[in-house]
């Protein structure tokens, strides 16, 4: 592990990018039970003053990568309701089950019940995933599918949350189709369907 050279010294989103890649680095390599300060700092070319000023532990750090790694998902568009919840309950399982998915499991366990922090992990709080469910759901109203009563963040974004709920109260690896399937046509289709008059 070699710090990163450079012929001048890094300042502001400069440094902060490179703690960023290293510390993005360590959490592939050794997953967040290795990551610690001093191995980012000494990847990032830098000292742990550098780090504390901008993180106040490891755990922020940590959250703060992972952000790094993870794109923004585009939302599902099967031309149903129930196509497009599957598919983006199927792309979660599939992001969980897999190495990054076992980082973010670590990062979840970390935090516990500190919302602050589980806000900032992405599809972890109602405000970062409300507004691609209200997407998927918007999508449905305007085909007649549900009711506009529907497209409340909380209902929109109960499907996510019950599968969050296998990962991380069962500690699964990953969830088999058959929970998704039952999660969607047992919980998540009808809740939609009840909220306010049904649709002619």
């Amino acid at each position: 592990m070699k710090p990163e050279a450079g012929p001048t010294r890094r300042r502001g989103a400069d440094l902060e990018d490179a703690i960023l890649r290293a510390a993005a680095d360590e959490l592939i390599e050794s997953g967040y039970a290795g990551l610690t300060m001093d191995k980012v700092a000494t990847r990032a070319g830098t000292n742990k003053n550098a780090l504390y000023r901008r993180w106040p532990n490891r755990l922020a750090l940590g959250i703060a990568a992972y952000r790094q790694l993870t794109t923004t998902v585009r939302p599902p568009d099967t031309g149903e309701l129930r196509g497009d919840v599957l598919e983006l309950l199927r792309r979660a399982n599939r992001h969980w089950s897999s190495p990054l998915g076992a980082i973010l499991r670590e990062l979840m366990a970390a935090a516990g019940g500190a919302a602050e922090l589980l806000a900032q992990l992405p599809d972890q709080s109602v405000d970062a995933t409300a507004p691609l469910w209200l997407t998927v759901l918007g999508r449905a109203v305007a085909r007649g599918e549900c009711a506009p009563e529907a497209l409340r963040p909380r209902v929109a974004t109960v499907a996510i949350v019950l599968l969050r709920n296998e990962f991380v109260t069962r500690g699964l690896p990953t969830a088999p189709d058959d929970v998704l399937i039952e999660i969607v046509d047992e919980v998540y289709l009808p809740l939609i369907r009840h909220r306010g008059p049904t649709p002619s």
